[in-house]
């Protein structure tokens, strides 16, 4: 892979600089060429043009590491079924893309990276055919809002209840799509449950900005509403194997997976303590704060510490919360959990790494809308 992964890596960088218009040229072929195809698609492209090229730098950069390059391809496989996808289409999307590339990089394109993308891609695309296949499940589930409170202007806490049992672990995330609103858009958001009895599914979403879905789920769901669910993915899940106390370092809404692990934790936990810190703009934006103080004084194993970085007046701790975290400890014999937006994510990684922080013990879950 050494030989293929540094052609791809090579090749890509470059069209990178002109990443949204590889994109926008990739789909006007395929729906060229094929014009039904636009009907599995959203009206607004614009999302949709960014995680096609998050999904295929993802790839390229996983290429050395043949584990992660598998189940990522695989996950990517299973989840792609709620777009209706055939295994036709991936050979449409194959010759497309490699002719977009072509197209962007100019003369500095040669027949080795032609041949380097063909022979990655086919290996692509028989990893998500083969975890397509092998999913039993269906392409999506149905749920129904069953309950929907807004927490503060911009923030609601909502709960599904699908048809049908949904299978995840706690920390995972999954796509969900509101038709009466916002037709074939789906966006991923993690259940802040651990998996019960009920079925029921909790999830905090934040409007963000000109967000199609999250203003949508925030301002105009109603209890009764259908959504559509698409396959759990991702692995910041929890190691029951592990005796090391844990942190768990949360961001606005990002708090959502952490709810779900915690759960999961007050289930079978007597030996690890468990720290929380919860940060957000304003104390507003505490929007669950209540709720973790009390199982905080159920349970003595967890301890909670807040932070705002835009709120002068808040009586906790002041700041970003990657700087708050940095000013306990020490950390480096512990597990760390951290979820919320992109930026929030990296500077706690960041700040984790300066504190030698080991990075096999972090797990991480970043966002947008």
């Amino acid at each position: 892979m050494g030989d293929l992964a540094s052609l791809l890596k090579e090749s890509w960088s470059l069209v990178e600089e002109h990443q949204d218009k590889v994109a926008g040229y990739f789909y006007a072929r395929i729906f060229l060429r094929y014009p039904d195809l636009r009907d599995l698609f959203p009206v607004q492209m614009d999302v949709q043009r960014a995680r096609l090229l998050g999904a295929i730098v993802t790839a390229v950069q996983t290429l050395e590491d043949p584990e992660r390059f598998d189940e990522y391809l695989r996950a990517l496989g299973r989840d792609h079924r709620k777009f209706h996808v055939e295994p036709e289409h991936y050979e449409v999307v194959g010759g497309a893309l490699i002719e977009s590339m072509r197209a962007f990089a100019g003369e500095a394109w040669s027949i080795e990276y032609d041949q380097a993308w063909a022979d990655a891609y086919a290996v692509i695309a028989s990893k998500m055919l083969a975890g397509a296949d092998a999913d039993p499940n269906p392409p999506y589930w149905y749920g129904e809002v069953v309950g929907h409170e807004r927490r503060s202007r911009d923030i609601a806490v909502f709960t599904v209840l699908p048809l049908q049992p949904l299978e995840y672990r706690a920390g995972q995330y999954l796509s969900l799509e509101c038709p009466r609103y916002q037709p074939r858009l789906w966006r991923t958001y993690s259940p802040a449950n651990a998996p019960r009895r009920d079925n029921t599914l909790d999830f905090h979403v934040r409007a963000v900005g000109a967000g199609w879905v999250s203003s949508a789920l925030v301002r105009r769901m109603q209890v009764g509403d259908m959504v559509k669910l698409a396959a759990p993915m991702g692995s910041m899940t929890l190691d029951r194997r592990s005796t090391r106390d844990a942190v768990f370092v949360a961001g606005g809404t990002g708090l959502a997976p952490i709810k779900s692990l915690l759960e999961e934790l007050t289930r079978y936990n007597r030996t690890r303590w468990v720290h929380v810190f919860f940060g957000a703009r304003t104390r507003e934006d505490l929007y669950d704060l209540a709720d973790l103080n009390r199982l905080a004084a159920r349970y003595p194993w967890l301890s909670v510490v807040t932070a705002c970085s835009e709120d002068p007046t808040f009586p906790g701790e002041q700041g970003y919360i990657s700087d708050v975290v940095a000013k306990y400890g020490p950390w480096k014999e512990h597990d760390f959990f951290v979820s919320g937006s992109g930026r929030m994510v990296k500077a706690t990684l960041k700040r984790l790494a300066e504190l030698q922080v080991p990075s096999v013990r972090i797990k991480y879950d970043s966002f947008t809308d």
